[in-house]
């Protein structure tokens, strides 16, 4: 049994086909299907039901491809902890954030980072908030950015910023009049949401009363609700005249849309806010790095 192997076995488990998890582990597939068959024979029991579409776990497969997880990340953590013994801050760092956060936080980290640690450079990921959940636990990802709250069991987290939410709308719009937005309003305009499975969108229907129902009500009606796959999709589409929107502070750079007369509003006070923290693996044992992250974005 080699670790070879059992990153086979994760990969396949993870993926459910023998390609996919061929590429994923960069390898032909004909050399890891002969890995898994191997490793079969050596522990003699059948760790995978294989059908024609798809390759499942059996039961005792699942319970040793969860105990293979742990022996490749505490592999990981030597290797971590043989490169903190060189320079925690000369080898690559590994960092994730949620699709509403990394297109304007990474930016000024790498500006940051390249000051500060210029011989770390970043391996970027964005994603939604489950899928970076389980690749920081797994150990895929060294550090995440997420919004607040967030908890999972042997995971530190850190407060990195705050910030307000913002109306962005024409110029020409009723709610433009005023220097702030009442959040309760915007259940009578056409409001512009990310789509299901972003947490921002959660936020914004939670932090605008009435936006929830106005939303159900729509899907009672057979009405589609306007949605967008980025916050930058929802600024092009306000643009073009589609509705409104709500954006994290910031995400309300207009100035690509001189000449079309977009205003950004904010809310009346108390203003809706969302808290953005780093989180990281308890066991992770660069903390040097994990405190140059955050010390780069509060400067």
């Amino acid at each position: 049994m080699t670790l070879t192997e059992l990153r086979y076995l994760v990969a396949l488990s993870e993926t459910g086909h023998f390609r996919k998890a061929a590429e994923q582990c960069n390898v032909s597939q004909p050399t890891l299907s002969v890995a898994i068959k191997k490793l079969e024979e050596e522990l003699g029991i059948s760790l995978f039901e294989r059908s024609r579409h798809k390759v499942t776990a059996t039961p005792i497969g699942s319970r040793i491809v969860s105990q293979a997880a742990v022996v490749l990340q505490e592999t990981r953590n030597l290797q971590h902890l043989a490169e903190q013994g060189k320079d925690p801050l000369g080898s690559v760092l590994s960092v994730g954030a949620i699709y509403t956060v990394g297109p304007y936080l990474f930016p000024r980290l790498v500006r940051g980072l390249q000051q500060a640690a210029p011989d770390m450079p970043l391996y970027i990921e964005e994603n939604y908030t489950a899928v970076l959940r389980g690749k920081l636990t797994s150990g895929q990802l060294d550090a995440i950015f997420v919004a607040l709250p967030f908890t999972e069991t042997d995971v530190v987290t850190r407060e990195v910023y705050r910030e307000p939410f913002v109306v962005l709308l024409p110029e020409n719009h009723l709610l433009s009049r005023g220097k702030t937005v009442d959040p309760a309003a915007l259940a009578e305009h056409r409001v512009l949401l990310m789509g299901e499975g972003h947490c921002f969108r959660d936020q914004v229907l939670e932090a605008c009363p009435g936006l929830q129902q106005a939303v159900q009500d729509s899907h009672a009606r057979g009405q589609a609700v306007v949605e967008g796959s980025s916050l930058e999709t929802l600024k092009h589409m306000v643009a073009s005249g589609l509705g409104i929107t709500v954006l994290p502070k910031s995400a309300a750079d207009i100035a690509t849309y001189q000449g079309t007369a977009l205003v950004a509003r904010e809310f009346t006070a108390p203003a809706p806010t969302r808290t953005i923290a780093l989180a990281w693996r308890v066991s992770y044992p660069r903390h040097q790095a994990i405190d140059t992250l955050v010390s780069v974005l509060r400067d």
